[in-house]
């Protein structure tokens, strides 16, 4: 997906913006470690170690020695393990709380709160030195409803990071449309994204 016209877009650290999309969507904090993670696991598949297994595509030895009490006979798992438990963890938590405000965000829209590098530039060449700003700014339903649909299609974060920068400079920049409109704004660098629902 290229940038808008009037958007031009530098390398956003790795996912703020998904990050930013996860925080938004619970209400609690997911179980920071593995073997929290893995004692919730357990404890939604009614303590079944083999369905766990299967989840992780494991052997339900495998899991059983992750969680053991024994003395001596735990072993933790392995980078690639550990990576699979988290996945595991996100996509079983708070499911319907997470689409509850999915669904709010996409009628209501969001605040979205970011820092930023942010540089506005007239069409004739002259242009305000790019600098760091804070920015909290109310976005629309619709917004919302193209940045989940970039995320579910798989969009990295520099396609996703086109969606809120083009509704910022619409809303912002050209205090929607009221004003500025052949303002053109750089937008890159972002250090953190949040989002605002309700």
């Amino acid at each position: 997906m290229p940038a808008p016209a009037g958007w031009s877009l530098g390398e956003a650290d790795v996912g703020q913006i998904e990050q930013g999309l996860e925080r938004a969507l619970r209400t609690r904090s997911v179980p920071s470690s593995t073997e929290a993670r893995l004692r919730f696991l357990l404890a939604t598949h009614r303590g079944s170690t083999r369905t766990v297994a299967t989840v992780l595509g494991v052997s339900q030895r495998t899991v059983q020695r992750w969680v053991t009490k024994k003395p001596g006979a735990r072993r933790p798992p392995g980078p690639l393990q550990v990576r699979a438990i988290e996945e595991a963890v996100l996509a079983r938590w708070q499911p319907r709380i997470r689409a509850r405000r999915r669904a709010q965000s996409e009628a209501e829209g969001f605040v979205f709160h970011t820092r930023a590098r942010f540089r506005f530039a007239a069409p004739a060449g002259s242009s305000d030195d790019p600098r760091v700003r804070w920015i909290t700014q109310y976005l629309p339903g619709e917004v919302a409803r193209e940045l989940f649909a970039a995320r579910d299609a798989g969009a990295g974060e520099q396609q996703q990071t086109v969606i809120p920068a083009r509704a910022l400079g619409h809303a912002y920049c050209r205090e929607w449309g009221r004003r500025a409109h052949g303002l053109h704004t750089v937008f890159s660098d972002v250090e953190f994204a949040d989002f605002s629902i309700g």
